[in-house]
This record gives C-alpha cells, sequence and structure tokens, in this order.
C-alpha cells in the first residue's frame, strides 16, 4: 500500500505537542444544499446509524435527505448568526480560549486546533497541518463529555482511517470522556447558579441530554451511566433534592425507542402537574447549537407553554465559560503528562542547542 508523501523535515528538529478539540460538525451554511451534504456526511457514519448498509442507503437517499434537508435548513437559519454557526463560533473560541489557559499555566508552544467530525474544518485537514508544523505528540480532545460509540468512537474511527496510510504515525492521546471530571461538573455548577442569581429558580431543573437508541445501552455502551453520574454529582454540587431535578433525553429519531425518559414530554407532563416553571439545562453539550437553542429554547420551550406551564428558561451551554476554560485546562494538562511541555528557560536553551547540533551532523551526513 503506498503511504502519503511526509512534509519535508530537517534532523534535529524540537518536535511539538498539540490538542485536537473535536466537535460533532455543522452545515457550512443555512441553505438546503450545505445541509444535504452535512446530513448525508453525518448520517451515512455507521457508528451513528446501525442499521444495515443497503437498508439505509435507501432510507437515506430516498426519504431523509430529498424531504428533511429543507426543514433543517430552515431550522438552522432561526439560530444563525453573524458570525456563523453558533456552534462552530463556540468551539473556535473555546480552543483559543484553551491554548491562552495552558500557555498562562507554563505549557509554551502547545498548539490548539478546533475540527469537525463531520464537514469543516474536517479533522483529517487539521491532522495534516498538525502534522505539516512539526507536531509529533497529539491529544484529541473530544467535546463530548459523556462516552458514547454513536460520537467519541466515530472520532476514534476517523483518527485511525487518516492514519493508515501515513508512514510517520504522532504519538497519540485519545480523551474518552470527563463526565465526572470536577473541572466540567465546577462549570455546570458556575452556570447554573450564574442563571439562578440573575433570574432565580424554578420549581424544577430538566437535565437534558442527547438520546441514543435504547439498544445501544442494552449492547454495552456506557453512555447511559454517564449520563446519569454527571445528573447526580451536578444535583449533589447544586444540593438539590431527588424530587428538584430530572434526567431526559431529546433528539429522537426515528421509529425505535430511545433512551428515556424523553424531554418534550416530560416537560409538558411537568406543566400538566401544576409546575410554572422549569429550567433546563443540556449537559451533554459543551457549545450551544441547533440541539440546545432551537430544539430546546424554541420546541420544548413550546410544548411547555401549550401544556400550561409558564415560565420556561433555557440554561445556555458552557461555551466560553471561565471556569469551563480552566475544565477543559485541567483535562488537557492531565493528558500532556510525560510530554516536555513546560521548560525552564535553560532547557529552551539545551533544545536549541540539540537542534542545531542535529542540523549540523545532518549536513555533515549530507541528509
Amino acid at each position: 500500500m503506498p503511504f502519503r508523501k511526509e512534509p519535508a523535515h530537517t534532523h534535529g528538529t524540537v518536535s511539538r505537542s498539540a490538542i485536537v478539540l473535536v466537535n460533532l460538525g455543522t452545515p457550512d451554511a443555512p441553505t438546503r444544499p450545505a445541509v444535504k451534504r452535512y446530513l448525508r456526511q453525518f448520517l451515512s457514519d455507521p457508528r451513528v446509524v446501525e442499521i444495515p448498509r443497503l437498508v439505509w442507503w435507501c432510507i437515506l437517499n430516498l426519504i431523509i435527505l430529498p424531504f428533511r434537508s429543507g426543514a433543517s435548513a430552515k431550522k438552522y437559519q432561526t439560530i444563525w448568526t453573524r458570525d456563523g454557526s453558533p456552534l462552530k463560533v463556540h468551539t473556535q473560541k473555546q480552543a483559543a480560549a484553551l491554548a491562552a489557559a495552558l500557555e498562562d499555566r507554563g505549557h509554551e508552544g502547545v498548539q490548539v486546533r478546533m475540527a469537525m467530525r463531520y464537514g469543516s474544518p474536517a479533522l483529517p485537514e487539521v491532522l495534516d497541518e498538525l502534522k505539516a508544523d512539526g507536531c509529533d505528540r497529539i491529544v484529541i480532545l473530544p467535546a463530548y463529555p459523556q462516552y458514547s460509540g454513536t460520537t467519541t468512537a466515530s472520532i476514534w474511527d476517523a483518527v485511525f482511517a487518516h492514519y493508515k496510510d501515513v508512514r510517520n504515525v504522532p504519538e497519540l492521546r485519545l480523551v474518552k470522556h470527563y463526565h465526572d471530571h470536577d473541572g466540567y461538573i465546577d462549570a455546570l455548577h458556575d452556570t447554573v447558579l450564574a442563571h439562578w442569581d440573575t433570574h432565580g429558580r424554578g420549581q424544577k431543573l430538566v437535565m437534558s441530554f442527547h438520546g441514543v437508541p435504547r439498544r445501544t445501552l442494552m449492547l454495552g455502551d456506557p453512555y447511559y451511566c454517564e449520563c446519569q453520574k454527571t445528573a447526580r454529582l451536578l444535583a449533589a454540587r447544586l444540593r438539590l433534592a431527588p424530587d428538584d431535578y430530572v434526567v431526559t433525553f431529546q433528539s429522537r429519531f426515528g421509529k425505535a425507542e430511545w433512551l428515556q425518559p424523553y424531554t418534550a414530554p416530560t416537560v409538558a407532563e411537568l406543566a400538566r402537574q401544576g409546575v410554572q416553571r422549569v429550567d433546563v439545562i443540556c449537559p451533554g453539550f459543551t457549545s450551544d447549537c441547533l440541539e440546545t437553542l432551537e430544539e430546546i429554547a424554541m420546541e420544548v420551550k413550546h410544548e411547555f407553554e401549550a401544556a400550561g406551564g409558564k415560565d420556561f428558561h433555557y440554561i445556555p451551554c458552557l461555551n466560553e465559560s471561565p471556569t469551563w476554560i480552566v475544565g477543559m485546562a485541567e483535562i488537557a494538562e492531565q493528558h500532556l503528562i510525560g510530554w516536555p511541555t513546560m521548560m525552564s528557560p535553560s532547557q529552551r536553551d539545551a533544545e536549541r542547542r540539540d537542534a542545531e547540533r542535529g542540523r549540523e551532523n545532518a549536513l555533515r551526513l549530507g541528509a
């Protein structure tokens, strides 16, 4: 099998470390053609839809893409900003803030890039750019706190597929999950309290996670259990009683049974039971996106009000909150351990001398 051409290399060049913050993805524009391209790539992933390929190809290309792309584009139009897709904008800002935070903590020269599993900037392209920049140690940091085969494992698939035809593969570290990491739970806690300090506290806190088919739980996917643990830890930090909050799952797709209880029916039932105000947070999303800004803040709000509820509050995602940037830096640091990212002036001088010696030796050898 032919390997791709390696970038030019000078012997003695100091290896560099990098972190790639990988989010799900987003269309390039809120238009039907752009959404169709995005959905085709996303829904063609066998990690996302575990249906026999031929059957699913017919469903996807003859039913979903022709009829759903336009409706999805209209939804994206309701949340699109002047800077573009909220998910992409927030992920870009998170990556920049993480780079600054790591530098402030003494990690010099660690590059931080953002990439998308589907759409742009594509993960393989970002990995190629890092190789060209001399990064030989890479941490892959998914934007998903809870592991699922439908999300995190799909990132691993893309990483391994990319390096299958690369001769000089960098050292890789993969962050599987951080659903119970103190920095992540602290950031969720601060986000909820900040909302309550400004708007008061509702009668019920709804923690809505993205859903997956129930069969994945039965087949061994830990996602459901990790969502429940996140919810328990957040409730404990907020000092909530069991009756003060409820865990739900949103974004159901198709006719199969998904993880329950479903968010929209649960919120509507709360309204029918006399709950006048609910606060909804989506802990599984680190950046606001279509599923939070349109599905929850618009559609689920409508369901709540139509059932008799009076006051619906959506609590924004972590986005670029200072506590979350600190939490991300702590998670990243744990996976940078052992790599030379923190150097004293004497160490920097020694590395420069080693690099110069390496170049001189290479020249003498005719390399």
